[in-house]
């Protein structure tokens, strides 16, 4: 197995609005994450199972605007629009030990590695050059992480556990190939759909809910 699903990309028009939709829905309060220097964002985080997590993200107005495109089509006007009525799930990330290998065989290119760090933390992650999500936020963002600690590691069991991650594509074999070539047709089940689009079923305190 090249890869393993890693953590969900949820976003909001604000990282305030996101947390309370996060909040209202599941009944556990996120824990704060930090900044994207490089991107822009900042984000907060809950735990979803071991090194497992929901990534809650968005754009961050106390950093200066990146001189290049932010990541999971953040710059878009119509997603800025579409998260400004509702926090939306934007993608998810898949984990690998050797990213470079992955960027090579995946059959849909993910985009560029870029070298990234936050306090103890040092991970590498693929990122398109024009901030787009690889198959419209369906496949995968790739990562992998340089340090033993993983983001999960330390956060509390609030009892969020992920049930399934499903998706709808207008190429729905285009991606089950791309993501077999990943090993990571388990990770996600994929159908037709007129367009892209991303959901999890999630077990909260409050119940099954669906972002």
């Amino acid at each position: 197995m090249i890869a393993t699903l890693d953590h969900l990309v949820i976003a909001g028009a604000t990282l305030a609005q996101v947390i309370d939709h996060v909040s209202e829905l599941t009944g556990i309060a996120p824990r704060p994450g930090g900044q994207h220097v490089a991107m822009g964002t900042h984000n907060a985080v809950v735990r979803l199972g071991e090194r497992l997590y929901l990534e809650l993200i968005a754009i961050d107005p106390t950093l200066p605007r990146p001189a290049r495109p932010r990541w999971f089509d953040l710059d878009v006007d119509s997603l800025q629009q579409s998260l400004g009525e509702r926090p939306q799930l934007v993608g998810w990330a898949a984990r690998t030990s050797n990213i470079e290998r992955a960027v090579a065989e995946a059959l849909v290119a993910p985009g560029a590695v870029h070298a990234m760090s936050r306090g103890d933390l040092r991970w590498r992650i693929t990122v398109p050059d024009d901030g787009s999500r690889p198959g419209g936020g369906v496949l995968p963002t790739l990562i992998q992480w340089d340090v033993e600690r993983h983001p999960a590691d330390g956060l509390p069991d609030d009892g969020a556990s992920l049930v399934e991650l499903a998706a709808a594509h207008p190429s729905p074999e285009t991606i089950r190939r791309a993501l077999a070539a990943s090993g990571l047709s388990d990770a996600l089940r994929v159908t037709y759909g007129t367009a892209p689009r991303l959901a999890a079923m999630l077990r909260t305190p409050r119940g099954l809910v669906t972002l």
